[in-house]
């Protein structure tokens, strides 16, 4: 066999290989639970975007603030105007690794837990996240979710002193993707 066609096709099965790999969701799921003996705060938003390289462990999401949708329309406006300031931030993101990614067998229907690390990045202000995930494994796609709590304060979200006994210090963050291959 040619050498030249040879190289060609090993360089095709490594490139599919590669692809192969990665996988996304544009429709993934975040929300937010503020609890106080006051007020509880819910908001979800299900247009958020996600990859997630296989081969490295990558992994990287990013929501619109202005997604998030409250039960209030109060709620929505002050969340985007005077906490989160979407206009002038207007996405959240966040970009990690999956450290313990060789042990997700895409190819074996199962659910595996995993350990996400990577850095937060809301209203301009990048923090370090760690957090246990799990991924679900059937027929060949595959689910993945976690949740983890933010200190409000550590992004530089400012409460009124009118409503603090109404907004969590900590707010818990939920977190839901269905992926396919890229």
């Amino acid at each position: 066999m040619n050498t030249k066609i040879l190289f060609a096709l090993a360089l095709c099965l490594c490139t599919q290989v590669a692809i192969g790999q990665k996988y996304f969701s544009k429709s993934g799921k975040i929300s937010f639970f503020s609890d106080t003996d006051m007020e509880k705060i819910e908001a979800e938003n299900t247009s958020a975007s996600t990859v997630i390289d296989f081969s490295s462990g990558a992994i990287e999401w990013a929501v619109l603030i202005q997604g998030f949708q409250f039960e209030k329309a109060l709620m929505q406006e002050h969340f985007n105007e005077n906490y989160m300031e979407s206009s002038k931030y207007p996405k959240a993101k966040f970009k990690g690794v999956i450290e313990d990614h060789t042990k997700v067998d895409l190819t074996k229907d199962g659910t595996y837990e995993v350990m996400v690390n990577g850095e937060l990045e809301i209203r301009g202000i990048k923090k370090p996240v760690s957090t246990k995930a799990k991924i679900d494994v059937a027929n060949k796609m595959f689910t993945g979710t976690c949740s983890f709590s933010v200190m409000i304060a550590d992004y530089g979200i400012k409460v009124p002193k009118v409503v603090e006994n109404n907004i969590a210090d900590e707010v818990d963050i939920t977190i839901l993707a269905e992926y396919k291959p890229l």
